[in-house]
């Protein structure tokens, strides 16, 4: 499989990950815990990565993927009044990648990112690595320096 862009950015930064491949499945509901479920690994430790707008700007949430988001947690993470989900297109647009294989690591245009609080105490998250299909383990803390991103509380 070629290095995406975030598992580029990853390396030049000196992290080490794991990489962990599944079959992606395109009709899945809830494509994080499909692939949780794939990898046998805990859903609260499996990450997806939300794209979103707080105050009309860009911003990446990092949640675990049986959670959802709240919104006035997500404003009040970033700064800002008010939350919405990017809608998908622009997502792509902004991040380089495809839904369903969206990274915070490697983005087209870095965006500030937050990864949940709770997820942040474990040793390890799995997170996507920039393809459908493809998911990498790595220390939070590594997670946070390489995205520049800070770790707030941002589910309901």
């Amino acid at each position: 499989m070629a290095a995406t862009p975030g598992l580029k950015q990853l390396a030049a930064l000196g992290i080490e990950v794991t990489l962990h491949p599944y079959a992606y499945d395109p009709g899945a509901d809830r494509i994080g815990m499909a692939a949780a479920e794939a990898l046998g690994l805990d859903p609260a430790v499996t990450l997806k990565c939300l794209m979103v707008e707080v105050d009309g700007r860009p911003a990446c949430c990092v949640i675990p993927s049986d959670a959802q988001l709240s919104m006035k947690r997500v404003a009040a993470a970033f700064g800002g009044k008010a939350a919405a989900m990017m809608p998908p297109a622009k997502a792509e647009r902004l991040t380089g990648y495809h839904v369903g294989g969206i990274s915070p690591f490697g983005q087209k245009r870095q965006v500030p990112t937050a990864i949940e609080a709770a997820a942040c105490a474990a040793p390890k998250i799995w997170i996507n690595a920039g393809a459908r299909g493809l998911l990498l383990g790595i220390a939070p803390a590594d997670a946070l320096r390489a995205t520049g991103g800070t770790a707030a509380a941002l589910v309901a």
